[in-house]
């Protein structure tokens, strides 16, 4: 097994004992991009698929996080589990999941989160949120009796690592600290940090 799928295969692993133990909002993941400025933004989504591929999220593309993702295809995910005392961070380049694999997951969502994918223009200014539920009855009644297909502009994205962080609550904050890191070269290492 590589370095890689070792990296893979723990996070995974701590990934299903959240779930587990009913750690709420288990796949939920900060996500940080970088402005064309230059400056940092973060939001929190949540985490729809893994594997030795990457992490994966959906968004709307014309959201403020999709913008600064098309400028700038860099990003970083940090998961935190407080029950378990763990958290991993992700960083990575960023890629389009492709239309199937977008069009099967908005295809396995709620009919409301689906109607709502249409209905939010996302990161825009909302006058009042009454507005949104009145533009989800249109797209509603627009789809009456059919399915609702994935809007052009929602897709997904696949952060694709190049450097996982693994760390774990210890007393006295004598933390341990692991890197799975990806070299230039295309070799992953792996190696301990002080906390």
């Amino acid at each position: 097994m590589s370095l890689y799928d070792e990296a893979v295969e723990r996070f995974q692993e701590i990934l299903r004992q959240a779930r587990e133990t009913g750690t709420p909002e288990h796949d939920a993941m900060t996500l940080a991009t970088v402005r064309s400025d230059g400056r940092p933004s973060a939001r929190t989504v949540l985490l729809k698929a893994v594997d030795r591929r990457g992490f994966v999220f959906y968004t709307n593309r014309h959201s403020r996080k999709g913008e600064q993702l098309a400028s700038n295809p860099n990003a970083a995910l940090c998961f935190y589990w407080a029950e378990l005392g763990r958290q991993i961070q992700v960083e990575g380049v960023v890629e389009d999941v492709g239309d199937a694999e977008a069009d099967a997951y908005f295809a396995s969502r709620p009919r409301l989160s689906q109607l709502g994918a249409w209905a939010s223009r996302q990161s825009q200014p909302l006058s009042h949120p009454e507005m949104l539920i009145e533009e989800v009855r249109r797209v509603d009644e627009r789809y009456a009796g059919s399915e609702v297909p994935r809007p052009p502009f929602w897709g997904g994205y696949r952060v694709v690592p190049r450097l996982l962080e693994f760390w774990a609550s210890r007393e006295g904050r004598l933390h341990v600290r692991e890197r799975y890191e990806r070299e230039d070269s295309g070799r992953w290492t792996h190696y301990h940090l002080h906390p």
